[in-house]
């Protein structure tokens, strides 16, 4: 039987283990914050994406998925972070509001790589390459962006499809919508002429046989995931490591053809 000394001492000895063990959180959080990657939630990347816009990001069965999403999560994974999403307007996105209000810490939502944003926005390397496109109701004697001229197109505010079209269709009547989605509902309702967006989302709007692509219109353009302009350098090394990776084992392509193979 322990005298009461030695019961104290071992009491006391005991106590400092258990606040050691305790204090192993705050260890974490240090090793956290000294990495650099600044999250917004400790233990999981937090993306903002305008959705619906598939096939880049939409939603399934209750879950998000697309090709954006899906990279996302090998990414989050490979990162040893959980994945939490954000339906946000695609405006605030671009812009960097959202990003610098510490409303997440990247953004996946299809955002072109272009000058103007980088003054605003951290890109990521690029991991889709894209063309623009006219998506027409069968039968239109729209064939071409030359026949643009005097007809209503409806295009995505704050996109580079917007941009695009102001440039190469002058003489165009362009009606500006916040997402996809109420561009399509304007085609179907007969509002709107034609859409001029990116390619691999009017090609989802052909299914159904009622719409199909007047012209593919090469631009170039590139997609990258998007950060905070200042304080997320470590958090883009992270994303272009992963992106290597899963480009390196295969499973890059493997979600490419998922969505984009004919």
């Amino acid at each position: 039987m322990l005298s009461k000394k030695s019961a104290l001492l071992a009491a006391m000895a005991a106590g400092a283990l258990a606040l050691s063990a305790c204090g192993g959180g705050s260890d974490d959080a240090a090793s956290e914050e000294a990495s650099g990657l600044n999250l917004v939630a400790e233990g999981a990347l937090t993306v903002c994406s305008d959705i619906p816009y598939p096939p880049f990001e939409f939603e399934e069965n209750g879950e998000y998925t697309g090709f954006d999403m899906d990279l996302m999560k090998e990414i989050a994974a490979g990162m040893d972070l959980e994945l939490s999403v954000q339906d946000v307007g695609f405006d605030g996105l671009q812009s960097g509001a959202v990003l610098g209000a510490r409303q997440c810490d990247i953004g996946a939502s299809a955002v072109t790589i272009t000058e103007e944003r980088k003054a605003n926005l951290a890109f990521s390397d690029p991991y889709y390459d894209s063309l623009q496109s006219i998506l027409v109701p069968k039968g239109s004697d729209i064939t071409s962006i030359d026949d643009l001229a005097g007809k209503k197109v409806g295009v995505q505010q704050g996109t580079t499809g917007a941009t695009y079209a102001a440039e190469k269709a002058p003489e165009a009547e362009l009606v500006q919508f916040p997402s996809d989605a109420e561009m399509y509902a304007a085609i179907q309702a007969g509002n709107v002429d034609a859409l001029l967006q990116d390619l691999p989302v009017n090609i989802g709007h052909t299914e159904d046989g009622a719409f199909t692509i007047a012209e593919e219109l090469p631009t170039d353009e590139q997609y990258g995931f998007i950060m905070a302009k200042t304080g997320s350098e470590e958090l883009v090394a992270a994303v272009n490591e992963q992106l290597k990776t899963l480009r390196d084992n295969g499973k890059y392509q493997e979600i490419y053809d998922s969505y984009f193979a004919e």
